[in-house]
């Protein structure tokens, strides 16, 4: 379907995912332009400030300096107060403005000088009805109001024939307007309530259907054809007891937990949640120990070759003595040794398969698979985990996450789970002090120097790998800059390098060949380096709060005294705020629900990645009561589902046939 006669714009259009009208109208806005005038009594030092007026003089330009364009003018507004105007590298305006022009100007307000910095300026006053203007994310050659035209041919095309998937009961409970009058609003806002009650609707839609999705998937897991052999208990515990140090409360609480599951006769269908360092992965493993006792086979599957293999050497280790056959499959293997292992697991000669998601290939097969632990789940699509689950008949299924949210959370947001919680750790010294810098504080220096001195590890993080049209920091320029200050101390690493150089430049930093390492956040799960006590994270303010505490995860972790610098270049109060999150907690649960408050709807999954379910619409903590409703409405209309069967189809075939977002 053609959205519009440039061929140029359609294609950027199928890039963004927007091939028809409905694609068109369900793209929103993600931020608004709100140009109704402040009344001068509210008129604050600094603070945004909108305008009505008329232009005293043109902008005529009064800098002298080649890099910063300066252009001025003179403005009355319509209660007579007269400001001067300064606008940045906008020399254009000179052309565009002249004497008497009626203007609309957003800016920062200047008491001192009665003046305003130009954010944003309009000829002309819009009507009352016209004063918000919607700003969509767009990519490079499309225009803002080129979209928005789209927009408004869009809904004359779709006019009355927009499905609404939530029930007409519901859309009367809470007062809801039906789906096509909530995009409406969200596009031609007239006032800005209109944005909130637009945002009702699509809210409760999404967490209905994202509820009903994992209560359908949790049912579907539920179907278990073949009984379950008991564990016997007598000698899982002497394992425990042969081991070096002891567990936790919290991990002995959730290993109970887990073989009460694993008893049960349904599957098991269980998130194992907790802080970096608090000893998941032992709890993992004590429960593929406690499958391999009922003589089945286990998986445990990560979502990097290199956690994979970090995860391969300490089951070995920690298995060392026992009579278990443990496997390593990732995607870069020769043939003859996939054959081996695909020969194995299919004759039940491998107990535990450790491996990425070559382990679901459709040419493997294992006896009697009976436990499936996945690592950092939400890197994996509902799609993934079913298909992972289809290899065993009777496979109890644990996921493991180090976004640790509030119980009560994370029972309303993950609804197809159980969920077991570590919130203690096994090393009770461990200490991290983070501190904000800039790029040319002689902290960094400083740091380095000191821990290379002690014999220490590391880390450097970047957001990009390579230098590109962001001016963001990137691996492979900060790689050269410190291979020269430091030669031959420094390796490089991201995710895009073949396995065997990841796994050679990690072995080189491991042994302390190169103990300075430069990566991008490849390192945020599984790489466990005992002396590395030093991180620095450039551009910081491209991190996620919780995606920046899973890479502080990273030092410290045997209880040395570590060191956290976070560098931010960037005069943005807002990001300063939320990074200063860091210097006052080490907590991940306070973090994980701060970095949550601060993600808007909408924000996608990337550089900001918080590593929890992502929803356009909903923000899981300030929107927790939708959830909460979403969930008992769902159960409601589980009782009676011949009521709703037409949503109910809907949510069997996003299930089934539509992969995950994440997949």
């Amino acid at each position: 379907m053609k959205l519009s006669s440039s061929k140029k714009l359609n294609i950027s259009l199928s890039k963004m995912g927007i091939f028809d009208y409905f694609d068109v109208v369900e793209h929103i806005p993600y931020r608004y332009e709100d140009f109704h005038k402040t009344p001068y009594r509210f008129f604050k030092n600094k603070e945004k400030i909108v305008v009505h007026g008329k232009l005293l003089s043109p902008f005529v330009r009064v800098s002298t300096q080649k890099s910063i364009i300066v252009v001025n003018a003179k403005v009355e507004d319509d209660n007579h107060h007269i400001f001067n105007i300064n606008a940045f590298n906008r020399p254009y305006l000179t052309k565009i403005f002249k004497a008497g022009d009626e203007v609309v100007i957003s800016g920062s307000y200047d008491a001192i000088r009665k003046s305003l910095n130009v954010i944003n300026i309009i000829k002309g006053i819009p009507s009352e009805d016209n004063l918000i203007k919607p700003i969509y994310s767009l990519p490079v050659g499309i225009e803002n109001h080129v979209f928005h035209h789209l927009v408004e041919r869009a809904f004359t095309n779709i006019h009355d024939r927009m499905l609404n998937y939530v029930p007409f009961k519901f859309l009367e409970k809470y007062k809801l307007l039906d789906k096509e009058q909530s995009l409406k609003l969200l596009h031609f806002p007239k006032k800005m309530d209109d944005i909130r009650i637009g945002n009702r609707y699509l809210k409760y839609e999404e967490c209905l259907i994202f509820t009903l999705r994992n209560k359908y998937i949790r049912k579907q897991n539920e179907l278990i054809q073949v009984p379950k052999t008991k564990i016997n208990l007598n000698y899982l515990k002497i394992f425990i007891k042969k081991m070096p140090y002891n567990l936790t409360d919290d991990q002995k609480t959730a290993l109970v937990e887990i073989i009460q599951d694993m008893n049960d006769e349904k599957l098991m269908y269980r998130l194992l949640q907790g802080d970096v360092g608090s000893g998941k992965t032992l709890v993992a493993a004590l429960s593929m120990y406690s499958n391999f006792l009922r003589n089945e086979q286990s998986v445990i599957m990560a979502p990097t070759d290199t956690l994979a293999r970090q995860h391969y050497e300490t089951l070995l280790n920690l298995f060392d003595g026992e009579d278990i056959s443990i496997a390593l499959l990732v995607g870069k293997m020769s043939r003859e040794e996939r054959e081996n292992i695909k020969s194995g697991l299919i004759s039940g000669a491998i107990d535990i398969a450790v491996g990425t998601h070559a382990l679901f290939s459709h040419d493997i097969e294992y006896k009697n698979l009976g436990l499936v632990v996945i690592d950092e789940q939400h890197r994996f699509g509902v799609n993934q985990r079913n298909t992972m689950l289809q290899k065993g008949d009777r496979a109890d299924l644990l996921l493991m996450s180090a976004t640790p949210i509030p119980r009560s959370l994370a029972l309303t947001i993950y609804g197809d789970l159980d969920v077991s919680t570590l919130r203690s750790f096994p090393n009770k010294k461990r200490s991290v002090k983070t501190k904000i810098v800039k790029s040319t504080d002689t902290i960094i220096k400083n740091t380095i120097e000191e821990a290379l001195y002690k014999n220490q590890n590391i880390f450097i993080i970047a957001p990009l790998i390579s230098e590109g049209l962001s001016e963001k920091k990137d691996a492979e320029s900060l790689y050269y800059y410190f291979n020269k200050i430091y030669p031959g101390l420094v390796s490089l690493l991201h995710g895009k390098m073949p396995v065997d150089e990841k796994m050679y430049a990690l072995e080189k930093f491991k042994n302390k060949e190169t103990p300075i390492i430069i990566a991008t956040s490849v390192i945020e799960v599984g790489i466990d380096i005992k002396d590395a006590n030093t991180l620095i994270v450039y551009d910081a303010n491209c991190f996620g709060l919780a995606s920046l505490h899973q890479l502080r995860g990273r030092i410290g972790r045997h209880g040395q005294e570590a060191t956290c610098l976070l560098i931010d270049d960037e005069d943005d109060e807002d990001h300063l705020q939320r990074l200063k999150i860091l210097e006052k907690s080490n907590d991940g649960f306070v973090i994980a629900s701060e970095d949550l408050k601060l993600r808007g709807p909408g924000e996608m999954f990337g550089l900001r990645q918080s590593g929890l379910p992502n929803f356009q619409f909903a923000n899981i903590v300030s929107d927790f009561r939708v959830f909460e409703c979403a969930r008992d409405d769902a159960n409601e209309i589980l009782k009676t589902p011949e009521k709703y069967s037409f949503l109910l189809k809907h949510i069997a075939r996003l299930t089934e046939n539509q992969k995950d977002d994440r997949d």
